[in-house]
């Protein structure tokens, strides 16, 4: 008989734990609990995440250093994550949308593009940031129902689908005490690509490349890892977007690098297959530097 009521009892204690779950459910709004239509289980890693620090490198550790700047092309197979979804899918957002969203709340600056130097100097204000991602508004004539020509203003929205390239800027260096050639990010910069057409003049042509905004990836970094970036080979494996810029998870070919010519990038000496020859050519020199430290 006491094992029945034990029974009973545990029963009753389930059924109540599990309506007042369904009403906290039912209740909540702020998207913390948990939605059966949805997922199976609360996925807080990644919204609470905070970034790794930084080490602590001396600079008489330092024996080797140059600044990078690589462009990454977003339509390449192991940069998708960074461009899809082009519109959000609930949590889930694209980079520039991510570093956009930061802009316009205030956790992030947007610094100009014109500088040579690329040295996060002026602050764009908002009109600016709208012209660089090809936000405008117009005046066209429309047909009203009365078959007669009517002046319209028509308002173009933040072209984010258009940046298809990024600029990253990075500082390679070999830190003697650990005995590493260590890669850290500086700066992202998105890159429109696009055509006349695309621009709304009709003209067609050749494709155009804009630098948007420079972005400092030490001040992103919180917001950068609190938002995942989607794992085709695991959804329970999700990666924030700090974690893929931190681990060089991104793929791309060097298009400038620092040099006694006031940092002029590798286009405006060679051009082509002959551009990208040049930037593999980088690329060894770095790499055999570090080997020759070695013996074998």
């Amino acid at each position: 008989m006491k094992r029945i009521k034990s029974i009973i009892l545990g029963a009753g204690i389930l059924m109540t734990s599990d309506v007042l779950w369904a009403q906290a459910v039912a209740g909540d709004t702020s998207n913390t609990l948990l939605d059966y239509k949805k997922e199976v289980y609360v996925k807080e890693n990644i919204p609470n995440k905070k970034p790794i620090p930084y080490s602590y490198v001396r600079e008489a550790d330092v024996l080797f250093d140059k600044t990078v700047w690589r462009m990454v092309d977003l339509r390449e197979k192991r940069n998708l994550q960074l461009y899809y979804p082009t519109a959000n899918i609930g949590s889930r957002i694209n980079l520039t949308s991510l570093l956009l969203k930061g802009v316009d709340s205030g956790e992030l600056t947007a610094y100009d593009t014109s500088d040579p130097n690329n040295e996060f100097v002026r602050a764009m204000t908002k009109e600016e940031i709208d012209m660089a991602f090809g936000s405008k508004s117009d005046t066209i004539l429309v047909i009203d129902e009365n078959g007669n020509e009517v002046a319209q203003k028509r308002v173009v929205g933040r072209q984010v689908d258009q940046v298809q390239k990024l600029l990253v800027k990075e500082k390679i260096y070999f830190d003697k005490k650990h005995s590493t050639l260590n890669r850290e990010v500086i700066g992202i910069c998105p890159i429109r690509v696009f055509t006349r057409d695309d621009d709304g003049s009709g003209d067609g042509g050749e494709p155009q490349m804009v630098k948007t905004m420079w972005i400092l990836i030490a001040e992103a970094r919180p917001i950068m890892a609190r938002h995942p970036v989607f794992n085709r080979f695991n959804d329970a494996q999700n990666l924030s977007f700090d974690d893929f810029f931190m681990q060089h998870r991104y793929d791309g070919y060097i298009y400038q690098i620092s040099n006694v010519y006031n940092n002029r990038s590798i286009a405006e000496y060679a051009s082509g297959i002959d551009a990208l020859y040049e930037a593999q050519r980088i690329e060894s020199e770095i790499f055999d530097w570090e080997q020759d430290l070695w013996e074998y």
